[in-house]
C-alpha cells in the first residue's frame, strides 16, 4: 500500500468514526478525553506544529494510548469537516483496531510509517 492511500485510508476511517461520534476532534478535546480514560487510539498530524503537539503527546504517552502518525492537517480537518486539526482521538475499540492495521500496512510499517 502506498502512503497516498494509507493516507486516504485513515482519514476515511477517521471521518467514519467522527459521523458516528467515536472520535473527538482538537487537541484539547484529545486532551480532556485522555485524563478521563477515553481513548483507544489518537491519529496525529505530521505537519502540526510542535506547540500543539508538546501539549498532548506526553499525556498520551504517560496514558499509553496509542497515537498513529496519519495524512497532513488539512486532510484530517477535511475527513472531520474542520479546515484542519491536529489530532483526532478514536474512543471506539473496533474503529482503533481497524485504524492500527491500516496504520501497520504502509511501507516498512515502523514510527514514521504509522504507529509510534
Amino acid at each position: 500500500m502506498t502512503d497516498a492511500e494509507r493516507n486516504r485510508r485513515l482519514a476515511g476511517l477517521v471521518g467514519l468514526g467522527h459521523r458516528a461520534r467515536s472520535a473527538v476532534v482538537g487537541v484539547e478535546r484529545v486532551r480532556e478525553t485522555a485524563r478521563r480514560g477515553g481513548l483507544a487510539l489518537v491519529v496525529v498530524a505530521p505537519d502540526a506544529s510542535h506547540h500543539s503537539l508538546a501539549k498532548v503527546i506526553p499525556l498520551l504517552k504517560a496514558r499509553r494510548v496509542t497515537i498513529v502518525e496519519g495524512p497532513s492537517a488539512a486532510a484530517l480537518g477535511a475527513a472531520v469537516g474542520r479546515e484542519a486539526t491536529a489530532a483526532v482521538g478514536i474512543v471506539d475499540r473496533d474503529l482503533a483496531r481497524g485504524i492500527r492495521a491500516v496504520a501497520r500496512s504502509a511501507p516498512g510499517g515502523g514510527s514514521r510509517g504509522g504507529v509510534f
